[in-house]
């Protein structure tokens, strides 16, 4: 039996996008509040990054926390497409996916409030460790074909 490892792909797909929104919630006020004018010509080719000198770092983590989950989970949308291809659905798969989703979600909760880096690394190690299982079981799969 095939379980639906497309569940936690689209759970991260939205838990990002509610990281984006949460960035603006944060972001705006906070540059408004500096007095940002984001039409002055010293604006023009700005990117989000050059906000860290001028916003107080708390406005800011939100913002870095969607970065992230733009680079390592990428991995992980690949990972699941190929479990999906190689029709790995099984139970510890489907496991392991939502486990990584939730430190993803915590991991994202806990840097845009608290951020400190001792969790902020456990969490991210944690993470880290379930998506290399992920990847494994999606090789050993691979080669069994």
């Amino acid at each position: 039996m095939s379980l639906n490892l497309v569940a936690p792909v689209m759970a991260l797909v939205l838990w990002t996008l509610i990281m984006l929104l949460w960035m603006f919630a944060v972001r705006m006020p906070a540059m408004s509040k500096a007095g940002v004018d984001m039409a002055a010509p010293e604006a023009r080719g700005g990117r989000g990054v050059d906000l860290d000198r001028i916003l107080p770092a708390p406005s800011n983590w939100p913002a870095h926390n969607y970065v992230h989950l733009m680079e390592q989970p990428t991995l992980f949308y690949a990972a699941m497409l190929s479990l999906v291809l190689l029709g790995q659905g099984t139970y510890v798969n489907l496991t392991l996916a939502w486990t990584y989703v939730a430190l993803r979600a915590l991991h994202s909760i806990w840097q845009a409030t608290v951020n400190t880096i001792p969790i902020r690394s456990t969490l991210f190690l944690l993470s880290s460790l379930i998506l290399i299982a992920l990847a494994i079981n999606g090789l050993v799969a691979a080669l069994k074909l």
